[in-house]
């Protein structure tokens, strides 16, 4: 999720925000929007640089972003949050989609639900991706996708389903509730298995240290040091769901005060082979 003014500051050859490797395709770049945000200047640039496709994040909760009057704050404001939608979509032509959740969680949600979808449908926005937990429930609880049919019962958006899908499994359990949905996002689970999708219609052999170091080393490339320690750290608290015993690579690497301890910590993880789980829990991570 970027912050939408401060790409106005930035070198898309440079900033490990903005960079795309020769190799991507279609990549969609999600904004943190807020009322009063110069979009013409904002969406202008990043067709200068060739974006194909915007996100406006209406679903997050995290504190910081509802300080800034952006995310689920900005979704429960419904007069900034239609301007928002329909300034965006008025600097913008290329594909606009907007994530949102189920909003709070009081009596009268699906009214106040279905008023913004309305909305959304008037700014002319071409999918809706919903993420189908209340705002205050982060990830502790699970995806309520059983509200998946009602939502794309009233209304004309495609709906892109998000929450707690982490593999082909999960869409065949869930596949009542998900056909409706035109399709499907995955988060965290792509960040716990990198390999999702190219293991998606097959399996192969896996060497989790391989992938581990693989994913080190990109983050070193784009990020300078101070910022790559943190981003490892972050990115094996998800990798160590993939282990009986993830806590110790998950603590190892939390408690060292450098990359190369970071490196020769999980190394020595790595070296001792692990239990390696079927399917990673990754509730409230």
């Amino acid at each position: 999720m970027l912050a939408a003014r401060q790409i106005l500051h930035e070198n898309f050859d440079k900033s490990p925000w903005l960079l795309r490797r020769h190799n991507e395709r279609n990549v969609f770049y999600q904004l943190m929007v807020r009322a009063g945000d110069p979009f013409d200047r904002i969406l202008g640039r990043l067709a200068e640089h060739g974006v194909e496709a915007v996100d406006l994040n209406f679903a997050c909760d995290a504190p910081e972003i509802r300080a800034c009057l952006a995310g689920s704050a900005l979704f429960n404001n419904i007069d900034a949050f239609g301007s928002v939608a329909e300034q965006c979509r008025r600097n913008w032509s290329g594909v606009l989609t907007a994530k949102v959740r189920l909003g709070d969680e009081t009596p009268d949600w699906q009214k106040r639900f279905a008023e913004r979808v309305r909305v959304l449908e008037d700014s002319g926005i071409d999918a809706l991706i919903v993420h189908t937990r209340f705002f205050r429930e982060k990830f502790k609880r699970r995806a309520r996708h059983e509200f998946i049919p009602w939502i794309a019962a009233n209304t004309r958006l495609p709906i892109i389903a998000n929450g707690d899908i982490g593999g082909p499994e999960d869409v065949a359990a869930m596949a009542d509730n998900l056909r409706p949905a035109c399709a499907i996002m995955i988060g965290r689970h792509a960040i716990v298995r990198p390999w999702l999708f190219a293991a998606w219609d097959s399996t192969f052999q896996i060497d989790h240290g391989a992938v581990w170091h693989r994913m080190c080393e990109y983050i070193e490339e784009d990020f300078p040091p101070e910022v790559a320690f943190r981003r490892i750290q972050m990115f094996t608290k998800y990798f160590a769901a993939n282990y009986a015993f993830g806590h110790s690579l998950r603590t190892a690497v939390s408690n060292a005060r450098s990359i190369a301890e970071i490196r020769e910590r999980a190394t020595a993880f790595f070296a001792a082979r692990s239990t390696v789980v079927t399917r990673p829990l990754v509730a409230g991570v």
